[in-house]
This record gives C-alpha cells, sequence and structure tokens, in this order.
C-alpha cells in the first residue's frame, strides 16, 4: 500500500507515507481520539519544482487513512502548497499560519480545519520509527 502513496519528482512522497504508515500503527482508540479531534478530510494539492501537480487525501473524519487522488467524498478543504512547503511544515521550519500569510499555502474551503493540519503532521511525526 505504501508504495501506492509515491508520486515521482515529490520529495514529499516518502512523509506521505511515513504519515499513511504511523496512522496504520497507531492503535484504534488513539485513531479514533484523533478522527474526533480533527473531523475532516484533507485534500493536498502539491506542486514540484517541475510545475506537475501531485494530489493526495487525508481523510481524518471516517477512515483515519491517506490516499492518493482527490477527496471522496468532497474534500472539507483543500490546500494547495509546493512540495518545498509542505516538507517544511512537517519538519516544523515553517508553521502553517506563516506559510498562509506569506502567500506559500492556500485554502479552499474550511480555513479553520486547514489550521488542524500542523496537528496531524505532528502527531504522525512523533511516532517512534521503527529501526531496521
Amino acid at each position: 500500500m505504501s508504495d501506492d502513496l509515491k508520486v515521482p519528482g515529490f520529495q514529499v512522497s516518502k512523509l506521505i507515507v511515513d504519515i499513511s504508515e504511523a496512522f496504520a500503527a497507531m492503535p484504534d482508540a488513539e485513531k479514533a481520539a484523533q478522527i474526533k479531534k480533527t473531523n475532516g478530510i484533507f485534500q493536498l494539492d502539491v506542486s514540484n519544482d517541475k510545475k506537475e501537480t501531485a494530489t493526495w487525501t487525508i481523510d481524518l473524519k471516517k477512515t483515519g487513512t491517506i490516499y492518493k487522488g482527490p477527496a471522496k467524498p468532497k474534500a472539507d478543504v483543500t490546500i494547495i502548497l509546493s512540495d518545498e512547503t509542505l516538507n517544511d511544515l512537517a519538519t516544523g521550519k515553517l508553521n502553517g499560519q506563516k506559510a498562509f500569510m506569506t502567500g506559500k499555502l492556500k485554502t479552499k474551503g474550511n480555513m479553520m480545519l486547514a489550521t488542524k493540519l500542523d496537528g496531524v503532521l505532528k502527531a504522525a511525526s512523533n511516532k517512534p520509527k521503527a529501526k531496521l
């Protein structure tokens, strides 16, 4: 399943896979709590340096999963940003509010829900990584 999420030419493909694996590894109670706290579907429209766009959907309304492609059903918020900006948000180099205010991040739909993306990225990135 993880390889289904990768899109060549996008550095955040690995991040998306990591978030998906973190959700999959979450105990059901923790995943249910995250869904209840977030209660939304995020569609990420990410562009790279070659002006290509990849779309991923984070469903934290019903399933607690991530998939490639547009949201089904309709996203509560669509977040439009660059590959680099999403990477900076996930690593903590940039916060969502600053990205929005400087025009690095645009939203369509429920802008207040977009503010929860930082929390979703942090919740997933704080999971311990498996050692090989």
